[in-house]
């Protein structure tokens, strides 16, 4: 692998602090006489998934014209900021609805175990998922059929870089803010994002911290859609819908994938402002290694992995994306947090035209 190579399997590997070496968590199952401290807070459901892309030009045209989806925020890694960070969302930017990428000129992701392997996206009927068969027919978008999974009605689908996506049928659950401008009609808006499905070769380790550490509760499982003989276990927050599921699907024989363009970077959960730094003492409190309290401007994170690898953030819900930018004028414009301010000019310099 040559350096430059090293050099981007390195930060397609890290967390965005880059404090965070991708190494396996062991996380003891606690005696029954010294149990874990119990967890008043409550996650709401995913916050965000950020994903990887080595096509920004690409991307954009892609989650905005064919997806229908609202540049809510143009700016850069914070960690590496030679590479945009695109957030795509609903019409007033609402946590829980963003779908982000990091730009990065890497090779396609090799696919496995120890990742997110598909991100679902959340429409409200089937005459909607009909619609959207159509729609990404005429695109020419890899698609399958619409199918019922876990009870729900669903329709696959891969970007052009290859991320793995899903059309589901939410039941109308929730609120839903369509954007004016997408071209999309308002019915069919994709309403946000759920469930996420991950991969992992063993369940019970990935199941303690979901359980023990996160306070989510397993309530089903069902049949594997690629593999019979495989389960995906779900597990809800304290939410609605599948807004609020992470599937855990686990495949013992899958080697561990490979990062790059086309795969998933972390998923993030939704915790409410006034826990989150109750969350970081939580993490503390039973040793999880992590990166510490990281203020992303827009909201305020904390990053670590679960045992099988997995990248996770607990994220805040504010401010929100619209602390620097009015409402109606998201994503018009290259957006810098005030601590990259002062190297405005020599960030814009270093990324090419979307």
């Amino acid at each position: 692998m040559s350096l430059k190579n090293q050099e981007l399997d390195s930060r397609l590997r890290g967390n965005e602090r880059s404090v965070f070496q991708r190494k396996r968590v062991v996380v003891r199952q606690p005696a029954a006489t010294s149990p874990s401290p119990e967890c008043p807070m409550q996650l709401s459901g995913i916050h965000h998934l950020t994903a990887v892309s080595a096509d920004a030009p690409g991307n954009l045209r892609f989650y905005t014209r064919v997806l229908g989806l609202r540049l809510v925020k143009k700016t850069v890694n914070q960690d590496d900021t030679s590479a945009y960070h695109l957030f795509y969302a609903d019409g007033i930017a609402a946590p829980g609805t963003d779908i982000t990428f990091f730009d990065f000129p890497t090779r396609p992701e090799k696919r496995g175990n120890n990742t997110v392997t598909r991100t679902g996206m959340r429409v409200a009927g089937e005459a909607s998922l009909r619609w959207w068969r159509e729609r990404l027919r005429a695109e020419k978008v890899t698609a399958g059929e619409i199918v019922e999974r876990d009870g729900r009605l669903t329709l696959d689908l891969e970007d052009p870089e290859g991320q793995r996506l899903a059309l589901v049928d939410d039941g109308g659950a929730g609120e839903a803010h369509a954007w004016a401008r997408s071209p999309v009609p308002a019915e069919h808006q994709i309403r946000g994002l759920g469930p996420v499905v991950m991969t992992v070769p063993e369940l019970k380790p990935t199941e303690m911290v979901l359980t023990q550490v996160m306070n989510m509760k397993g309530v089903r499982d069902y049949p594997h859609p690629e593999s019979n003989r495989d389960r995906v276990h779900v597990y809800a927050m304290n939410g609605e819908g599948p807004g609020a599921e992470l599937h855990v699907a686990v495949r013992p024989d899958l080697a561990p994938a490979h990062p790059g363009a086309g795969g998933v970077h972390h998923v993030a959960f939704r915790a409410r402002d006034a826990d989150y730094d109750g969350w970081a003492d939580r993490l503390r409190t039973l040793r999880i290694p992590n990166s510490g309290k990281v203020d992303r401007y827009w909201f305020r994170s904390l990053y670590f992995r679960e045992p099988n690898g997995v990248l996770f953030e607990i994220a805040s819900d504010g401010p929100g994306f619209a602390v620097d930018e009015p409402l109606d004028r998201l994503g018009e414009s290259l957006v810098l947090p005030p601590f990259l301010e002062n190297r405005r000019a020599q960030i814009e310099a270093g990324l090419k035209p979307l």
